[in-house]
């Protein structure tokens, strides 16, 4: 998966927020013990007044990444800590989505492209 994973940084910057109720552009979403977590566009979660000192970018794994599949989100997150760079991995059922705060967004992209060079 590694060696296809072909990463590809979303232009849209994300914010992740908590509480409140469900917002209609929400990216994605997760019902937690303490509340709602969700990720929103900039926008939006500026607009709903939730905080946005902490834009994220989004990278796109285009590989159809297997439920089952094992070592994909290791490789990356390694990867990038090695880079000195934070992530939150999300998985979704075709892809896998990797956010790193939106001034790292290029040195991700640079890192996670080399690793899978690598692995071609």
């Amino acid at each position: 998966m590694i060696a296809g994973m072909n990463p590809r940084l979303d232009l849209q910057p994300y914010v992740f927020c908590t509480g409140g109720t469900p917002h209609a552009e929400a990216l994605a979403s997760f019902r937690e013990d303490e509340g709602l977590s969700q990720i929103l566009p900039f926008d939006a979660a500026h607009e709903a007044g939730y905080d946005v000192s902490l834009p994220m970018s989004r990278i796109v794994l285009e590989v159809h990444s297997a439920l089952e599949g094992a070592g994909l989100t290791a490789a990356v997150s390694r990867a990038l800590d090695r880079a000195g760079i934070a992530c939150n991995m999300v998985a979704a059922y075709h892809h896998d989505h990797v956010f790193v705060p939106q001034g790292d967004a290029d040195r991700a992209l640079g890192v996670l492209k080399r690793l899978q060079s690598e692995k071609a």
